[in-house]
């Protein structure tokens, strides 16, 4: 018999404009897998005040918010590889806005979490009611996705209309442990007692280990899930160990939760999948001209007048890349954050001191993101300063693609990495990776057989060593091509199929039988 899975997330790139980071993406594929599988899924995310509009009505969600009654209107979204097996579900309320990060989330600097908090646990009231009416088929299955989607838990555990629930198994999903949306329990509009006067909770279960009068919603999906997912093995373990920034993070103050679960079989670390099935590399050599193009429309769009100098600098060096090309391209694309690139911002002199080298090659290194204003100010003054920096400061799927296929060596120094899919893309297209041995970077590549990996015991140690690595992999690229090309076709060969991924989350995560069927990749 069929199984029906409900997706609860904040992001998911199966629909159009509904993707933020690496999160949308599993909750994008690990439905085909399972729709694969024979069984059906339904993903739901909030509309953002936007998303619906393009969906169809499938009714009204009545439920009480604030102590006052509410109503939500549910909407059926086409999906953009529309599979059998799944739907795509939105929820609208004329209080759901659309964010300043990717048109989902806000930057609440002053009070953290605050406008996220008002949109998610709304939506978490609005999603109960959903699968306690008519309004879905039967679930048997509850998959929810980092802390957006805690307020399910905690209306399972201790409100009084949603004691149904209590029947159904839900896991829990940890993407990024360092964002745990952490709020006061009372005495604020943002607050647990603001949202749901009428529940009464166990606060002592739900309390911030360090703000005592704050209930943390990434505590929250550790302690109440039925079983808790973390997206690599070695994240798994680190994160069982306390934090001791910047040379290490690890649990982020809930180390202690974690070791629970984990002693109570409830904590397991399956990596993530890639998709290869379908997938053809993209053409070589196509780097330039299109960074060159994209540059050159941003230049007409009336919101990037504020960096129109910049991107004509960019624009320039593009042009030269084309006349003149380089011996040797490195690149990354990421999200600009403490996480992606810590080490570059702590120490400036990391980036021109692997500039400086690569410059001595010939090489240029091309790095593709958006995000913290510090890190994109950061990145702009030294691509004015260095020649062979080129910061391409935008978001372009055209550009990020010819990056992942034009690139020589991928560079990922994350300060940790739950899973990463950037090096997972790259070494699709048989690029070698130069990456920090942290988290799921230690799960899937490989020092001198798939890429390169530099590690240390303390943050100084770290960087001295990725400069001794950086230089290991240009000796090789120029030196020892028969090498090279061995970890080239290494890397082209590895495979972290979804296929092998979610049947683990079967057996792990959802207590089934692992499916037998497949369609093969």
């Amino acid at each position: 018999m069929k199984k029906h899975f409900l997706f609860v997330a904040a992001e998911n790139d199966g629909i159009a404009d509904c993707k933020a980071g690496g999160m949308a993406d599993v909750v994008r594929d690990v439905p085909r897998q399972i729709a694969k599988f024979g069984d059906q899924v339904s993903v739901v995310t909030p509309s953002y005040g936007r998303l619906h509009k393009r969906g169809e009505f499938l009714g009204y969600l009545s439920f009480f918010y604030r102590g006052v009654p509410q109503q939500a209107a549910l909407y059926e979204v086409a999906g953009k590889k529309p599979q059998p097996g799944i739907r795509h579900l939105v929820i609208h309320h004329q209080d759901f806005r659309s964010g300043d990060i990717a048109h989902i989330y806000f930057n609440d600097p002053d009070r953290p979490f605050y406008t996220d908090t008002l949109t998610f646990s709304l939506f978490g009231a609005a999603v109960a009611e959903a699968i306690i009416s008519s309004a879905l088929q039967k679930i048997d299955i509850v998959h929810l996705h980092d802390w957006h989607s805690s307020f399910l838990l905690l209306l399972r555990a201790y409100h009084h209309r949603y004691v149904g629930l209590q029947s159904l198994r839900m896991v829990y999903s940890i993407h990024n442990l360092a964002i745990q949306g952490i709020r006061p329990l009372e005495n604020d509009h943002g607050s647990l007692k603001a949202f749901f006067p009428e529940m009464q909770p166990d606060t002592d279960r739900i309390r911030d280990p360090r703000y005592t009068d704050c209930f943390n919603l990434m505590a929250v999906g550790i302690r109440l899930a039925d079983a808790v997912h973390t997206v690599s093995p070695s994240y798994m373990k680190d994160i069982q160990k306390p934090s001791n920034p910047p040379g290490f993070i690890g649990g982020e103050g809930l180390e202690e939760d974690l070791k629970e679960a984990f002693r109570g079989n409830r904590l397991f670390g399956i990596l993530n999948g890639c998709n290869y099935q379908g997938y053809n590399m993209p053409e070589k050599g196509k780097l330039f001209p299109d960074a060159l193009r994209v540059t050159l429309r941003w230049l007409q769009m009336a919101d990037k007048k504020y960096k129109a100098h910049f991107l004509a600098h960019t624009g320039e060096k593009l042009a030269e890349l084309l006349e003149h090309p380089p011996k040797i391209i490195c690149g990354s694309v990421a999200r600009l954050t403490e996480q992606k690139f810590y080490f570059f911002r702590q120490d400036p002199s990391l980036l021109a001191a692997l500039l400086k080298e690569l410059e001595s090659r010939g090489g240029v290194y091309v790095l593709v993101g958006t995000g913290a204003p510090e890190y994109e100010k950061l990145f702009r003054a030294m691509s004015r300063r260095h020649k062979n920096l080129v910061f391409i400061n935008g978001q372009s799927e055209t550009v990020i693609d010819g990056l992942y296929a034009g690139s020589d060596l991928y560079i990922m120094p994350s300060l940790f990495e739950p899973c990463g899919i950037s090096q997972m893309l790259a070494m699709r297209n048989g690029q070698p990776c130069l990456v920090h041995y942290t988290g799921g970077l230690k799960d899937t590549v490989k020092h001198m057989k798939t890429g390169f990996c530099f590690e240390g015991d303390s943050l100084e140690a770290q960087k001295e060593d990725f400069l001794r690595v950086f230089s290991i992999a240009l000796d090789t690229y120029f030196n020892d091509t028969s090498q090279w090309a061995s970890i080239c076709k290494d890397a082209l060969e590895e495979r972290f199929t979804w296929e092998r991924s979610v049947k683990s989350y079967y057996k792990e995560l959802y207590d089934l039988p692992v499916p037998q069927y497949v369609e093969s990749e």
